[in-house]
């Protein structure tokens, strides 16, 4: 078998990468759908497929693999190794989890990062009716995940929060806030956990992503604070998100000096770049996505390395879109004990819904996602139906 083409269109805000081969069989890969400009930096890897054989997946990365990064320059790269994984599993004939060593669990747990609605505002009221609808959704999830400081619009709503330079509101996704927070801060910060956690109580679990942006002094000041909330994890204080660096000395003193677990991970591409995360014990949790970190099998060696060295894992996936969700029950369900669940991902529109071959109709039943059984990473696109959302440009993308 060889792989004869390499394509890529957007779809609603989703970059869809799809590979071609002689033998008739594609394979399907996707990338988050807030990376809309990375359509051209899949496509200049097409010369460096075409002829190889995609079933031998690990020797065709090896000819992509280095010209990835940290997020967002990963995602490439990670959704072409999802559509080659595709390939191999159906080209055996059997789930991707298969060929990843066969599963540890029939079923999947995963946590709510992404179904949500606008808030109303940032107080602590806006976000104790924010996690009250949560709990409240058809998934029932174990857990939900609330983004403050850095990581919500209080850092712009609430006067004073901190002493950085404040940045104008722009839409560009990724811009970076940071500084020291005020006491008025840090105090609004405190209110809304003890708000939400009044709401939760221990019926559902509470991690916050806060960053990154956090001077150190601050982020272990918060940390001891909450420890008696039981947080699930502190997300991305220091680095995380688009950040390209990791900084594990800083990260490992915060983590030493709290009992509330500290998490970081999404932006990091490749093994290489968590081996001090994880041989120094850094943090707690770890959080890789696999539409980032250069892929599923990536991901996977990743979890069995930070599982030797008692390190939790919960991957990110928030914007991964409903292909994607395939690529993280196929890895997930192969991961060690250290697996939390991973945070489960949404579409850009919710049209994708009538696209997407392959998902019940409810996917996640108590927290929980079946695992999915046709060969590959199990779903497809109804090409008809989505046709009505390609460009000219992309028109013959399903052909």
């Amino acid at each position: 078998m060889k792989i004869t083409d390499l394509r890529c269109a957007v779809i609603g805000k989703h970059p869809i990468v799809r590979v071609v081969t002689d033998e008739g069989l594609y394979g399907l890969g996707e990338v988050e759908y807030t990376k809309t400009y990375l359509k051209p930096f899949v496509l200049h890897f097409r010369e460096a497929l075409i002829g190889e054989d995609p079933t031998d997946v690990e020797r065709v990365m090896l000819k992509i693999r280095q010209r990835g990064s940290f997020k967002p320059y990963g995602a490439a790269v990670s959704a072409i190794e999802h559509a080659l994984w595709d390939i191999a599993g159906k080209a055996a004939g059997v789930p991707v989890y298969k060929l990843l060593g066969g599963k540890v669990r029939d079923k999947v747990r995963v946590y709510n990062g992404s179904i949500r609605r606008k808030r109303t505002g940032d107080r602590p009221e806006d976000y104790a009716a924010d996690v009250k609808w949560m709990m409240e959704q058809p998934q029932n999830f174990f857990m939900v995940k609330q983004g403050i400081s850095f990581h919500s619009n209080m850092k712009d709503s609430v006067d004073g929060f901190h002493y950085g330079v404040t940045q104008k509101k722009a839409g560009y996704h990724g811009a970076m806030d940071q500084g020291v927070i005020s006491e008025r801060g840090f105090n609004h910060m405190l209110d809304c956990v003890i708000a939400m956690k009044e709401v939760l109580g221990d019926k559902v679990s509470l991690a916050l992503d806060c960053g990154p942006g956090w001077m150190l002094p601050d982020a272990i000041k918060f940390a001891r604070a909450v420890e008696k909330y039981n947080l699930m994890w502190l997300e991305d204080m220091l680095t995380g998100d688009y950040v390209p660096w990791v900084n594990p000395q800083a990260y490992r003193e915060l983590t030493t000096s709290t009992s509330t677990p500290i998490h970081t991970g999404e932006q990091i591409y490749l093994r290489h770049n968590f081996k001090e995360l994880i041989e120094t014990q850094a943090v707690r949790v770890i959080g890789p996505d696999p539409a980032d970190i250069g892929g599923i099998a990536e991901l996977k060696w990743v979890a069995e390395h930070a599982y030797m060295h008692s390190i939790l894992m919960a991957p990110h996936g928030t914007a991964n879109g409903l292909l994607g969700l395939g690529a993280l029950i196929n890895v997930c369900a192969t991961l060690p004990a250290n697996y939390i669940a991973f945070e489960y991902p949404s579409a850009s529109d919710p049209w994708w819904e009538d696209l997407v071959i392959g998902l019940p109709k409810q996917i996640v039943k108590d927290s929980m996602v079946d695992l999915l059984e046709a060969p590959g990473l199990g779903l497809d696109i109804d090409a008809e139906a989505a046709r009505k959302y390609l460009k000219e440009e992309d028109a013959g993308f399903f052909d």
